[in-house]
């Protein structure tokens, strides 16, 4: 019920963002008219509407957004020629009597019973006003986003887009209902009827051209008189307090349910007891819905039956991913002949992560030879209920659960189990002796925990925190920052004009920096080049002068450095006794549109 109210307010809140302005004059081209039969069905029209369109583009795939840009040129025309009647009658009258009679109808204006037939055509309105509805996504319906292309289809996916929509509908309601008296005072006092209609008419062809040139998804979502997004999450800190769930073993990245989840989700994943004991956690659920294998063909639990399958989730930029793959790929080598099967379940935590040829990529440059699952829509990651980036879950021969590990680190309890499940499917001779990775280099080097002493950060405004430059971050609009004169430990900021949006931040123009103080050996930055994909040229600096030999594997000891794909970035790596501190960490980009992510330390 809690997600239900926050949903209905957060949706009520989008009268005040921009994102609402192209579709205003449709909703007020019923002004004058019996708000129950009118104003109402194009409202109950809309909301339906915007909430099944949202609901199959959450979690139906791209076949649905493909289908509904139809449908949103059919609401154009349809939308343009109801404009063009209210604009020019006579002109209308002229072209077609056909044309004109639909225009009357949609006026509700022709019809003797024009009761019903006014409530038809408005309903109508507002299914065509549902689809070229495109509500700027702050805080509250990126959760409601995020958790639908998380945890699938559900009847309550579409209950929180409903009130989401009712929200809207709402705070639409009272401004109709205000805005109609108005007109009307206006009409008996001005005599102005044919000059509001001919207004309306304009407007909604203001409208229908903003749409169909992008204005609505492009610049009036960068652009914003009435910053909504720091109401939103406060609302959502309100009604949905954060509670922490049970701590990983070792370094891992949370999804962004897990965070806003609290202990009950985990419950389930108790750690496994003493030592010797394995106990039975469930059956090794179903493999299907990958969008596609790599290194193999699909592979079933019921294929799977007589082996013993350690399944690793991982996503390509995580940076805990990236340290355990020299174990997992150890692992793989040392124990396929005696019954061994790895199988990486690549889940995406960034859009970019999602592109198959990123993933295919990362596969070669990793030298990861054992196969692999795209779960692009989370449909393993949801039969697993798993909730980390690394996770790794150890199924017996028999089909069951017998153990999992969440983030880095008890490598050599992990191995033990896989010898000890192993031993009891029957294999002879199997090796007593553990892995090393110690000889590990650049990225997938282990981490130096007991030195790090800032937190995984994110850049994107949804899950910013320890932001210091003197401007407010800005929700989904592009700002000039100051850098902070003398950040805090483990504060950040930025300088230059940058966009932020849900999950990142994207250098708008000219040069921009992030500066960020930081403790820790390693210091690493998810960076992407901006959309023409053309390279991005940086420069690094530590406490103000080049890095020398503390520079990271992606960065030369003066600091230069370009960015060509969209990955983790190694940009410092420490040497030397009493290297490790408190040191100010800047990166300079000499070109626009870098993407810039979440820093990770080690």
């Amino acid at each position: 019920m809690l997600l239900i109210l926050l949903s209905y307010l957060g949706g009520a809140l989008t009268i005040l963002s921009p994102c609402i302005l192209p579709v205003l004059p449709f909703v007020f081209a019923r002004t004058g008219q019996p708000f129950v039969r009118s104003g109402l069905p194009l409202l109950l029209g809309m909301a339906l509407t915007f909430a099944l369109v949202a609901t199959l583009a959450a979690v139906g795939g791209g076949w649905v957004v493909q289908a509904n840009q139809y449908g949103r040129w059919i609401a154009l025309v349809l939308m343009a020629f109801f404009g063009v009647t209210l604009l020019l009658p006579h002109l209308a009258d002229r072209l077609t009597k056909p044309l004109v009679a639909l225009g009357d109808k949609l006026s509700n204006k022709a019809h003797a019973d024009g009761e019903s037939s006014g409530a038809r055509s408005a309903l109508l309105l507002g299914v065509a006003t549902g689809l070229l509805w495109a509500p700027c996504a702050g805080p509250v319906l990126g959760l409601v986003l995020t958790g639908a292309a998380l945890n699938g289809a559900s009847v309550g996916t579409t209950l929180l887009l409903l009130a989401y929509a009712a929200g809207a509908a709402t705070s639409l309601a009272l401004a109709l209902l205000v805005g109609g008296k108005v007109f009307s005072a206006m009409k008996r006092s001005l005599g102005a009827g044919e000059w509001v209609r001919r207004g309306l008419g304009a407007a909604m062809l203001a409208g229908v051209a903003a749409i169909a040139t992008g204005l609505d998804t492009g610049l009036l979502k960068q652009v914003s008189t009435v910053a909504t997004a720091g109401i939103e999450q406060k609302l959502i800190d309100t009604l949905t307090p954060r509670q922490q769930p049970e701590a990983p073993a070792g370094g891992a990245m949370m999804s962004r349910t897990a965070m806003a989840a609290g202990p009950a989700m985990m419950a389930r994943r108790a750690m496994a007891q003493a030592a010797d004991t394995l106990p039975v956690e469930g059956k090794l659920p179903s493999l299907d819905g990958a969008v596609q294998w790599l290194n193999s063909a699909p592979l079933t639990a019921e294929q799977l039956k007589g082996k013993v399958v350690l399944v690793d989730f991982w996503t390509y930029s995580c940076i805990n991913c990236l340290r355990s793959l020299p174990y997992t790929k150890a692992w793989a080598e040392k124990y396929r002949d005696q019954g061994l099967v790895v199988i990486g379940v690549h889940a995406p935590e960034f859009a970019f992560e999602r592109d198959l040829n990123n993933v295919r990529k990362a596969v070669k440059d990793q030298g990861i030879t054992f196969p692999v699952a795209v779960d692009n829509n989370y449909a393993i990651w949801r039969a697993f209920n798993n909730q980390y980036w690394p996770a790794h879950y150890f199924i017996d021969a028999k089909g069951q659960i017998r153990h999992h590990h969440f983030g880095e680190g008890e490598y050599a309890r992990s191995e033990q189990v896989i010898q000890q499940l192993l031993e009891e499917a029957g294999r002879k001779d199997v090796a007593n002796t553990v892995v090393s990775a110690e000889d590990a280099q650049g990225i997938q080097q282990q981490s130096d925990m007991g030195q790090v002493g800032s937190p995984e950060t994110y850049l994107g405004y949804e899950r910013a925190e320890n932001f210091a430059s003197p401007e407010r971050q800005a929700a989904n609009a592009a700002r000039q920052y100051t850098a902070p004169a003398k950040p805090a430990l483990n504060q950040w900021g930025l300088a230059g004009n940058w966009l932020s949006q849900a999950d990142q931040i994207t250098l708008n123009q000219g040069t921009g920096s992030i500066v960020y103080r930081f403790h820790a050996r390693d210091l690493h930055l998810v960076l992407g080049p901006g959309k023409d994909g053309k390279p991005v040229r940086f420069r690094v600096t530590i406490d103000g002068t080049a890095p020398g030999q503390n520079h990271g594997s992606d960065v030369a000891a003066d600091g230069t450095g370009k960015i060509d794909s969209q990955r983790l970035y190694q940009l410092v790596r420490q040497s030397g006794s009493g290297a490790v501190g408190d040191h100010t960490f800047s990166i300079e980009f000499l070109d626009p549109g870098v993407q810039a992510y979440a820093f990770t330390f080690g």
